[in-house]
């Protein structure tokens, strides 16, 4: 009897077991990647109302879209076959092509260059409003990264006016920005159930400080279920779709659908929240790639207009255009100094609101709440809560990661 049930026990364990092209469809199904377009109803279905110029049902195309996102797998050695979010492909197809168009002509570069950033503003807008997650802006960075680097080796680099230190240089900094961002996706602290305040004090005393806390940390007007705690009397803010109790500053983010400590803001260029345990790796990762980033678009700019000063080449280089190579060259530097410049924007603004001692979310709830004080056309916003001067902001900023981790709540204190 014992045999029989090993037996059975390793034959149900062949059977669990997938090979690298096998996966397990939405329904249960033990499926094969080979089998991707064979036997679909949805689309056949589709197909047929579209033949016989029937309209179509209102949950058929979202159906088809589904079969199609959970049949597109790559093998994979351990597991079985993993699903490829078709949000990564638009920028490995897309940016190459874009940009080897725009070094045919100034004009076509001109057009280009001003239709691409809005494309990329639409769907940050469009996915937004969606709360969906998407990899379409991490894969445009990523890729970003490692072709401006591809064409830095391939084209600029055989020109023979980049030396090797140079090369070198460059090199570190795509490194170093690489590292620094896997850091930053790790983890961005997220709430534990009877997890403790850690850091951000604020400016008052007694029930009047308590309230105000309360009245700063929790946003009001917005699609999250919040019922008061079954702790300390309700002060402390609960969240109904974790079920934990948020400490101060802690904010519910509904893309990610957890609670994240002192949330910043749902950064899409790392398709992860920025809180409390990797603002200061996601400040470093901006600071590095920015860095990085003007320093290879002025060996660009020095190696394909060697003749005119450093900051009127990107305005004026006669004869760029005379050959592709030194074009697409051109064109990248523009393409660069345009992410450059936004993400630069995205550096001033958390110096700044690090500096007041505020969050991104704190900032937007306070200016919509009238309750903070806005100059420089709201670049800078000082709800003055948690403020505790210049130096000691940047203290607890630059010590706060170290500390999220907190022991849990004693509930006999």
């Amino acid at each position: 009897m014992s045999v029989m049930k090993r037996r059975a026990t390793k034959r149900e364990e062949e059977e669990e077991t997938l090979c690298c092209c096998e996966y397990v469809n939405r329904h249960g199904q033990r499926s094969h990647v080979a089998a991707c377009c064979c036997d679909c109803q949805d689309l056949d279905d589709a197909c047929e109302r579209f033949v016989r110029r029937e309209p179509q049902r209102a949950e058929s195309l979202s159906r088809v879209a589904e079969v199609i996102r959970d049949r597109v797998r790559v093998p994979w050695l351990w597991g079985g076959a993993r699903r490829v979010d078709l949000s990564i492909i638009p920028p490995l197809l897309l940016l190459p092509a874009l940009l080897h168009l725009a070094a045919l002509h100034v004009l076509l570069g001109l057009l280009v260059l001003t239709a691409l950033p809005g494309l990329v503003l639409w769907y940050y807008y469009f996915t937004h409003y969606k709360k969906g997650r998407t990899l379409f802006f991490l894969s445009l960075a990523l890729f970003s990264l490692a072709y401006m680097y591809y064409l830095f080796i391939t084209e600029v680099l055989p020109g023979g006016n980049i030396s090797p230190v140079q090369v070198s240089v460059v090199t570190a900094g795509v490194i170093l920005t690489l590292v620094a961002l896997a850091h930053t996706k790790q983890e961005p602290g997220v709430v534990l159930p009877g997890q403790k305040p850690v850091q951000g004090r604020v400016r008052g005393d007694g029930a009047d400080g308590a309230r105000q806390d309360a009245a700063r940390a929790t946003p009001t007007g917005t699609s999250e279920q919040e019922d008061e705690g079954p702790e300390e009397g309700g002060r402390r803010n609960w969240c109904a779709a974790c079920r934990v109790p948020r400490p101060p500053r802690a904010g519910h983010c509904r893309i990610c659908g957890v609670c994240v400590l002192r949330l910043d803001h749902h950064c899409v260029w790392i398709n992860s929240c920025v809180g409390q345990a990797n603002h200061r790796s996601f400040l470093l990762t901006l600071l590095l790639f920015l860095l990085t980033s003007l320093y290879g678009i002025s060996l660009v700019l020095a190696s394909v207009c060697p003749k005119q000063h450093l900051f009127l080449a990107l305005l004026y280089c006669p004869g760029v255009y005379n050959q592709y190579s030194t074009a697409l060259c051109f064109t990248c530097a523009w393409y660069s100094s345009i992410v450059t410049g936004g993400l630069l924007h995205l550096l001033v603004v958390q110096v700044i609101n690090i500096s007041h001692n505020v969050t991104e979310r704190e900032a937007r709830l306070a200016l919509r709440e009238k309750t903070a004080r806005s100059t420089y056309w709201g670049l800078v916003v000082d709800t003055g809560v948690y403020s505790r001067g210049f130096r000691g902001n940047w203290t607890e900023f630059l010590t706060m990661g170290d500390k999220w981790k907190a022991p849990p709540v004693d509930s006999n204190s």
